[in-house]
């Protein structure tokens, strides 16, 4: 059983700044790509960025400058630093990893349930 818990959000004002963490647990073999996902109202989930396990990143050109996605490895744990926030960062943001259980198995993707953020004055 593998287990990705997100925390961080919340109510922000436009300009401000939030870091969101993403903790896996569980049986865990391996750990490859890690990345963030939002999904505002109405609207379909979208990559915002992701990175590699050996530490390669891309963003969406939206927040290009703005977020920065960091992990440790050691402690199976995703970041996602975003600053000079704006009303249209309002959405759910969803952690995903690709996750392999053991050395027979390949990666599958997990998905966090998804922590809100709100920028709002």
């Amino acid at each position: 059983q593998v287990q990705l818990v997100e925390s961080g959000g919340g109510l922000v004002q436009p300009g401000g700044s939030l870091r969101l963490s993403c903790a896996a647990s569980g049986s865990i073999f391996s750990i490859y790509a890690m990345g963030w996902y939002r999904q505002a109202p109405g609207k379909k989930r979208e990559l915002v960025a992701a990175i590699t396990s050996g530490g390669s990143t891309n963003y969406a050109d939206s927040v290009k400058g703005r977020f920065t996605i960091s992990r440790d490895n050691a402690k199976n744990t995703v970041y996602l630093r975003i600053n000079s926030l704006k009303p249209e960062d309002t959405a759910v943001y969803y952690c995903n990893a690709e996750i392999s259980i053991s050395r027979a198995t390949i990666p599958y993707d997990y998905w966090g349930q998804g922590t809100q953020v709100t920028v709002s004055s």
